[in-house]
């Protein structure tokens, strides 16, 4: 392969483990600092826009940031086709569920008459879901293919 031939950003190879598991600690610290801002200070309740019934939602919502938190921190310790396609599966599975459950219970009021917030709402829901079932299957495909991957052959 000539440089010519080369794609043109780094491939996954390329990527230094401790690049990668920085990127773990940064992301476990921003779901972190999510779950902080939901549930603590300053709470779910001082978006204007949630209902009371966001009270039925936030538990789920927390639990994906939650999940998201622990998995990236065993991707820290463990950096493994096999262990990230299985956390990935359980995380954007708990996300679907909480996407699901604010489909059904949509606890958010919207007042400005301009615009159909409640549209474009369900509509970034949709697309969040669709996207979620998409990981979930890209998630399950990776790991059958790291499964069926010779240990010899895995990176």
């Amino acid at each position: 392969m000539s440089v010519v031939d080369r794609p043109a950003g780094p491939t996954r190879r390329q990527t230094s483990a401790a690049a990668q598991r920085g990127g773990y600690v940064v992301a476990a610290i921003v779901n972190g600092v999510l779950l902080w801002l939901l549930a603590v200070e300053p709470g779910w309740r001082a978006v204007p826009f949630l209902t009371e019934d966001a009270a039925a939602v936030v538990p789920l919502v927390g639990a994906s940031l939650a999940a998201g938190i622990v998995a990236n921190g065993v991707y820290v310790l463990v950096d493994s086709p096999v262990v990230r396609a299985v956390g990935e599966m359980v995380v954007t599975g708990i996300g679907l569920v909480a996407l699901v459950a604010t489909w059904r219970v949509f606890p958010f009021a919207f007042t400005d008459p301009a615009v159909d917030w409640e549209y474009v709402t369900r509509v970034v829901l949709v697309f969040a879901m669709v996207g979620s079932v998409v990981g979930i299957v890209v998630a399950l495909v990776r790991l059958v293919l790291a499964l069926a991957r010779p240990a010899s052959a895995a990176p």
